[in-house]
């Protein structure tokens, strides 16, 4: 491709990273695993970072953690409310743990909650709000807590797109009780396939810990908040109190991570000096819609939604993008609700999906990276121009 959706992150440092695993002839989780989790959680400021194998993966365990807790903070049937934009696996882990998914309209500015649509959703009944950035671009949290200061209402954010955004000085994935994150090789630094939960929750740390490995006792700290482990090695090596799954990361992603993360300031840097490029073509055309950006995004992708006074239709626009070698993809998963996996969904719809409708149709993004993208912006542009 001309310009491709994602490029390679590495260079002969991975391999070498990858080479120190060989040597050490230990291929599962370990100690390169421990160290990036360490300076991960430095990075983000956040006490407790557990790595697992991709974000997806993250937040089946997030959400699994919410259950077992000394007093469990969601049960089955509890009202969550989630946006109508997100990725697949934002959804499925609440699904699966029964919770009544109530979805929400975005803003097509910002690409993340309408804020009006949102605070009219909850209700007594809601109990978890499921914050996503979108593309890169942190939420309005400040208006989000303000609406749920005086209720018993927790965030879970899905940071998967948006690591490094910074929202009024903080990192985005470190609002909400937990966050989760993502290494695949597209988003911000790449271990290929790889995850993380953020807590600052030393009992979901520990929650975490078990059920990101079968659910046993092997992994946890000897005082620790799940359960009383005795000082016998053997007796710990096969002891299951928690209905866990294996969703550990390999020791080579641990090590790729450590190096990825030296190089991920200057990989944000650039991003953003990409976006300055595209803002300046697109920030005020014609046709198009580009996002909004919230706080400091780190702009996963590039974002283009036809506007209402248009004649485009997104399909020439596909077209002639793909016969130009500019790779593109909708925006994210449209309006998620629109999808035959539905039938399997406890659920709601709050008001209209109106916007989510819209850029379900008329929506599309390109993609960003650590390179210079100058020159491909500037050809998509031009190739945009003689749709």
């Amino acid at each position: 491709m001309r310009y491709p959706l994602a490029t390679s992150t590495w260079d002969e440092t991975e391999i070498e990273a990858i080479e120190s695993v060989i040597k050490r002839d230990m291929y599962t989780m370990g100690e390169s695993v421990a160290e990036f989790e360490k300076n991960f959680a430095e990075f983000i400021d956040r006490k407790y970072c557990v790595m697992v194998s991709s974000g997806s993966a993250a937040n089946l365990i997030a959400t699994a953690s919410l259950f077992y807790t000394k007093k469990p903070k969601l049960q089955r049937g509890d009202e969550v409310i989630v946006p109508a934009v997100s990725w697949s696996t934002t959804y499925f882990p609440l699904q699966q743990y029964g919770l009544k998914l109530k979805f929400v309209d975005i803003d097509l500015d910002t690409l993340n909650y309408d804020l009006d649509a949102l605070e009219a959703a909850i209700t007594p009944k809601t109990k978890m709000i499921m914050v996503v950035n979108l593309l890169g671009n942190p939420n309005d949290f400040d208006a989000i807590e303000k609406m749920i200061q005086d209720k018993d209402i927790f965030l879970l954010e899905d940071n998967c797109e948006s690591m490094g955004a910074i929202y009024k000085g903080r990192q985005t994935g470190t609002f909400g009780l937990m966050g989760t994150f993502s290494t695949f090789f597209s988003h911000h630094m790449a271990t290929m396939e790889g995850g993380f939960v953020s807590t600052d929750d030393e009992e979901l740390y520990h929650i975490l810990l078990s059920m990101r490995a079968h659910g046993w006792t092997r992994n946890l700290p000897k005082n620790n908040m799940v359960a009383d482990k005795s000082d016998d090695w053997f007796e710990e090596s096969f002891r299951f109190v928690l209905p866990g799954y294996n969703v550990r990361p390999v020791e080579m992603s641990g090590a790729i991570g450590i190096e990825q993360l030296k190089k991920l300031p200057g990989f944000l840097e650039q991003r953003r000096k990409n976006a300055e490029v595209f803002k300046a073509l697109f920030q005020n055309h014609s046709e198009f819609k580009i996002q909004k950006e919230i706080g400091n995004s780190s702009w996963f992708g590039f974002s283009l939604i036809i506007k209402p006074s248009s004649v485009l239709k997104r399909k020439d626009i596909v077209a002639k993008l793909k016969e130009s070698e500019i790779d593109c993809r909708p925006i994210v998963t449209g309006n998620f609700t629109r999808n035959e996996v539905m039938q399997y969904f406890d659920y709601e719809i709050a008001g209209e999906l109106k916007n989510a409708d819209y850029l379900h149709e008329n929506g599309f993004f390109v993609g960003n990276s650590q390179e210079d993208l100058s020159e491909q912006i500037h050809f998509l542009y031009e190739t945009l121009e003689k749709v």
